[in-house]
Formats: structure tokens, sequence, C-alpha cells
């Protein structure tokens, strides 16, 4: 099954699988919840999503199954540092099958093909399994730390919230 960037027009079917994932009973089923740490049932929305894809430095991959559907995402940001990569998604039903390090790997060739010799990330550092998952992929923890932005756009925290960054050299 294979990995293509995203348009525009994917938004509608993007945004309720990355909401899936991320939030809600829905994201339960799978082992990248953040329902208990984050109040609200939305990690992004048709407005956001539009905007980081309107980007000219950005790109979202999507990787689709036999009839086409998306059931995994992830946002990469050319940006100074290197590529930044956000919003991991694959559908909570089908986690722990590989698509989701299928997406990094194509993560680490737009990378490389770009001229992006690291790739880094934002990870919530209370989740210690998400990040040994990436460790496990050969990121690290930059030792840098930045907090859960305050105007709650992704959701009110349940507890203190920061974010470990992450990076991989290319």
């Amino acid at each position: 099954m294979p990995v293509l960037k995203a348009s525009i027009e994917d938004i509608a079917e993007l945004v309720p699988l990355i909401n899936s994932a991320y939030r809600g009973e829905a994201s339960k089923k799978g082992w990248t919840t953040e329902a208990e740490l984050l109040v609200g049932a939305m990690r992004t929305d048709v407005a956001m999503l539009t905007e980081l894809m309107s980007n000219p430095n950005a790109t979202v991959l999507k990787f689709v199954d036999e009839k086409n559907k998306i059931i995994g995402s992830v946002y990469l940001d050319i940006q100074e540092r290197g590529l930044y990569l956000g919003m991991l998604t694959v559908s909570p039903m089908l986690q722990a099958g590989g698509i989701g390090k299928q997406l990094m790997y194509a993560s680490e060739t737009f990378a490389k093909e770009n001229n992006c010799y690291c790739i880094f990330m934002n990870v919530i550092s209370v989740r210690q399994e998400l990040v040994a998952w990436y460790e496990r992929l050969g990121y690290y923890k930059t030792g840098e730390t930045k907090p859960l932005p305050a105007d709650n756009r992704f959701g009110i925290p349940t507890q203190p919230i920061e974010f470990a960054i992450m990076e991989k050299k290319m």
C-alpha cells in the first residue's frame, strides 16, 4: 500500500482520521491516544489543517489502503533547523501493524530528497511509550523542551504538559 502526497482535497478525510487517533473514545482503541492527557474531542480541524497544508514548505504524506482510503498520515514542514515532523497518525484499529514505521521511513526519504539533514519533532514528554518507539527508530531527546500552547487549541491539559524535542540526523 502506497505512501502518497496528500492534497487539500484530502482534508475532509484527514481531519476525522487525525482526531480519531489522538482524541475521544475511538483513540482509546489504539496506543497513541492523548485522550487522558488533553480534554477535547479535536486535535485539529479543517481550518487548522488547511492553514498547515497551505504553507509552501509543508507536505502531508498519506498512507492509503487497497480501496484508496486514507488510514495514516504525517505532517512535514521544511524549516531552517531541518524537517519538522508532526501529527503522525494511524487509524486506531490499525495501529501496531507497521503503517507508522512506513510513514516514518517515507518521511526520512522526503527529508533526504529535500536536503534536510535532521528531522525533529515535539513529543509530549510523559508519553514514555511513544518516546521509546521513536528512540527505537533512531530518534533521541535533545534535552530541549517546549511548553504546550497556552491557547488550548490542542485541548485542555489534565496535568502539566510539556513537549520534549526529539530529532534524528539524516
